[in-house]
């Protein structure tokens, strides 16, 4: 018989080890968002950076979260010379569940506190981590968790990731 994998967190186990790592986040709730433009008419004011999230796999099952500014527009093909990865294609809604926890709609890269096992390799904006603040889903697609830039990517090394960052150039506007 073989174990169950472990459970998958809630935002409320993210956010007890966010507090353990001695990171301060600021969340706020709202109506379930599923794409960038609904995120930008209900976001209101919130300051910082806002980014988008894609789950990727490549020709040769390697796992991508890639994690970009919200404007910037990314081709595929260019961004797997910028990977160094086979041809690459979102992945399934399965595997996305099965390894970090989240359904489509609420990618993250909180959800890296899932991937106990080291399936994902991260990919991050450099631009984005100019920016003070960071604005992600906790878990889930019904809030936006505010993080500082040095505090995001501390959280990314602590769930055992060194991310690759990313020079894309600047992101239009």
């Amino acid at each position: 018989m073989t174990p169950e994998p472990a459970a998958h967190a809630t935002p409320a186990d993210l956010f007890r080890r966010l507090a353990e790592l001695d990171i301060a986040v600021t969340t706020t709730e709202h109506p379930p968002v599923f794409t960038v433009e609904e995120s930008r008419q209900l976001r209101g004011n919130l300051p910082g950076a806002h980014c988008k999230n894609l789950f990727l796999k490549d020709k040769k099952d390697q796992l991508w979260l890639v994690v970009v500014l919200e404007e910037r527009v990314l081709d595929l093909k260019e961004l797997r010379q910028h990977l160094g990865a086979a041809h690459l294609s979102f992945g399934k809604p399965e595997i996305l569940q099965a390894v970090l926890g989240v359904t489509p709609g609420a990618v993250t890269p909180f959800a890296l506190i899932n991937d106990h096992a080291q399936r994902v390799r991260v990919a991050l904006d450099a631009h984005m981590l100019q920016h003070a603040w960071l604005n992600y889903h906790p878990l889930t697609n019904t809030a936006t968790s505010s993080i500082r830039s040095a505090d995001f990517l501390r959280f990314v090394q602590a769930c055992g990731h060194a991310p690759l960052l990313l020079q894309l150039g600047p992101a239009a506007h």
